[in-house]
Order: structure tokens, then sequence, then C-alpha cells
């Protein structure tokens, strides 16, 4: 692994309604191929890097990538923060922030391949944008989910103190006192969610049905008819709730056509820790741990171009 301090960089994006949304770009070096990072709900980018340069962002960019972590509207340095009115939900996550960030990368690298790379619910976003805009399918050359679900079938004590007691019943209430999801006040998360991404994203997690509530668009149909880029889905043993094991398989298993990859990290398959649903990626061991397997896996694209075949690989590490 090359050494050396990685200087970041605030790329502003404007959107037409005037907010400016926020790409952190961390580059070492000449830029390599570019990489693009999103967070999951009630979280910002900062799930991938460090004040102190810790993080996948700053290792991908150590080793020659040219990587761009994502604020959505309102949260982490985009501006103005969201709070009680902000009107925004996950519809414009997907039809008009993502779509933003990917044509600002070309803007700055032009028109040449893209990885992305997601945590928890940044996953269903990215798969939703492919769904909806399969122009940019060509565009990606490989994505990296860690943690990603968008069902939760799991029953265990943990869903039911994280999902049934927390997200469905103190959320909706948090949101009507607050008019948005305050998380990190309420020390459920590390940023806040407007009223609408609460109620889109709790609807696709509890019902079968991939389906926008403002257009009425179906993700699920939708992302049967496209053949997608490679996925490597992440899973950590200790997570159990909020990207249990079984719900990233249930989540590969039935979002599209792919060559995909599955891993769990534990001990058990070799790993130096059972990792849960945010120390899979801010664990100081993550970087001798599993970073080195994702670097490989961006690395080794040339024997995968072109395999956007729909054959499943399944490895459990």
């Amino acid at each position: 692994m090359r050494t050396g301090t990685v200087r970041p960089q605030s790329i502003p994006v404007s959107l037409a309604g005037g907010d400016i949304l926020n790409l952190q770009r961390f580059a070492g070096g000449a830029p390599g191929p570019p990489v693009l990072m999103l967070h999951g709900a009630i979280e910002n980018g900062r799930i991938f890097y460090s004040g102190s340069g810790r993080g996948l962002a700053p290792y991908l960019a150590r080793n020659g990538f040219d990587v761009y972590v994502a604020d959505l509207r309102g949260r982490g340095k985009s501006t103005p923060p969201l709070g009680r009115g902000s009107g925004f939900g996950q519809t414009e996550a997907i039809t008009e922030d993502i779509p933003a960030f990917i044509e600002a990368i070309k803007r700055i690298r032009g028109n040449v391949q893209q990885y992305w790379i997601a945590h928890s619910w940044g996953g269903v976003l990215f798969s939703s944008v492919l769904a909806r805009f399969p122009e940019y399918v060509n565009l990606v050359r490989s994505l990296v989910y860690f943690g990603s679900k968008r069902t939760i079938r799991v029953w265990n004590i943990q869903r039911i103190l994280k999902v049934e007691l927390v997200w469905k019943l103190a959320c909706p209430l948090a949101c009507l006192v607050f008019g948005y999801l305050p998380a990190r006040r309420l020390r459920i998360g590390s940023d806040s969610e407007t009223v609408k991404s609460y109620r889109q994203s709790a609807t696709w997690v509890t019902n079968n049905a991939w389906i926008d509530s403002d257009s009425g668009f179906n993700y699920g149909e939708a992302i049967k008819m496209i053949p997608l880029p490679p996925i490597w889905y992440i899973a950590a043993e200790n997570d159990h709730a909020l990207g249990h094991p079984n719900d990233v398989r249930d989540f590969m298993e039935t979002a599209g056509r792919q060559e995909c990859r599955y891993t769990v990290l534990s001990r058990s398959n070799g790993n130096r820790h059972d990792y849960d649903h945010i120390t899979m990626l801010t664990h100081p061991d993550a970087v001798q741990d599993h970073f080195p397997g994702v670097l490989e896996w961006l690395q080794q694209d040339d024997c995968r171009q072109g395999a956007h075949d729909g054959t499943n690989i399944l490895n459990q590490h």
C-alpha cells in the first residue's frame, strides 16, 4: 500500500433549485480511474473517510484511484442543511442528486468509466439510478455494496429494537415533532433525513414492491430488463438488522441480472473481526483486512470487461 497524505478537495455541485451538493475529492498524484462513493440513510459521506485521513476513500486514493465522496442534499457538507420544511426525498436523490454527481465527475474527467461504491441504503439508490437511467449502465465498470439491503426480513432481537421500535415507532414520532428526522440528535445515526426520505425508504424496507411513490416508476420491474455491471455485495457477521447477511444476499438475488460476488466479513471466513454495519468501513484493521480485496476487485477489471451476462458468482470470502 502506498503511504502519504491525500488532501481532500470539496467540489460544489449546483442543483436547479439552488441547493449545493458536496463532492469530496481524494486524489493522490496523477488521477487514476474515478470512483463515486455514496452513503446510506441517516448518514453522510464521512462513513468513507475521517479527519485524520483514515477510511476507504483515502485508502483507494493512495493506491491510484480518483475518489469522489458524495453528500446527498442537505447532508454532510451540502448546503443548506436539511430541516423542518425540507421537502425532498429519495425520489430527488435518484432523479436529481446522483445524476448531478455523475455528470460532475464526467465534466472533470471526461466520459471515462466510473466505479461506484455504496454503503447500506446507498446501494439501493445506486441500483435505482441504473434501473431508471439505463444509459448509465455502460458508464459504470463495476460496483461494491457494503451492507446494502432493500428489505429487512430477518427476525431477531436487534430487528425488534432497531427496526420495530426505533425505525417504525420512534422515528415517525420524531418526524411529527421536529418536522424532519434528527438522527444525530437522537443518536441513531450521523446525519438527518427529511420526512419524505424517511417515509419512502421505510416503505421500501417493509414491502416487496420497489416503486416510486411520486411517479409510480417500478424499479423492480425495470431493473430486470437490463444487464447490470458486476457488483460485489459485502455483508458483516455482526450486522444483525441493518444489513443482515441474509438480507444482503436477498437484495443481490432479486435486483436484476448481474455478475456478482457475495462475501461475509467474519472470523470464520478469515477476517480479523466479526464486523458490524459501521465497523466494516471504519475499523482501523479494515485497511489491512478487507480493503485490499476491494482494491483488487477494482484493479481486476480487464477480466470482467464485457461480462455483464447475468452470472451469479457466490463467494463467501
